[in-house]
């Protein structure tokens, strides 16, 4: 079923840091411009609480958020599949965008080490939609 927005996956290993907080920016950017969805090849039982707080410090509450596992399914699903760092535990399937951000994983790290990863998860994500063409909301 397509929404007739662009669908955007995010993939980590443990979907408790670097893809929670993309899919958060993607959504608090674009809005209901973009079909957001997050997961990971070896899901973790919590979002790391580091990534909470520094999100929450930039306005952005994701405590609610839980890990997901990597389906085939929200891989067909996406247009645009964006890992972070999960080898080739993701599938790969014809005319999808596949992109891989190479970042330092949040894991085992206090509020200070992850500002800056966040800092450059927002960028690429404001970079990402200026390429799908999409104005951002917040």
């Amino acid at each position: 079923m397509s929404t007739g927005v662009p669908s955007v996956l995010f993939v980590c290993v443990h979907n408790a840091g670097r893809s929670q907080m993309a899919a958060a920016f993607l959504t608090h950017l674009a809005g209901d411009k973009v079909e957001v969805r997050s997961a990971g090849s070896a899901p973790a039982d919590a979002v790391n609480p580091a990534v909470v707080a520094a999100m929450g410090e930039v306005g952005i509450d994701i405590s609610a958020e839980t890990p997901k596992v990597l389906t085939t399914e929200a891989v067909r699903a996406s247009d645009v599949v964006i890992t972070m760092g999960c080898g080739d535990a993701c599938p790969v399937f014809p005319g999808k965008r596949y992109l891989d951000w190479q970042l330092d994983d949040p894991a085992g790290h206090g509020v200070g080490a992850v500002r800056p990863i966040r800092d450059e998860i927002e960028r690429r994500i404001r970079g990402l939609l200026a390429d799908l063409r999409i104005e951002v909301s917040a």
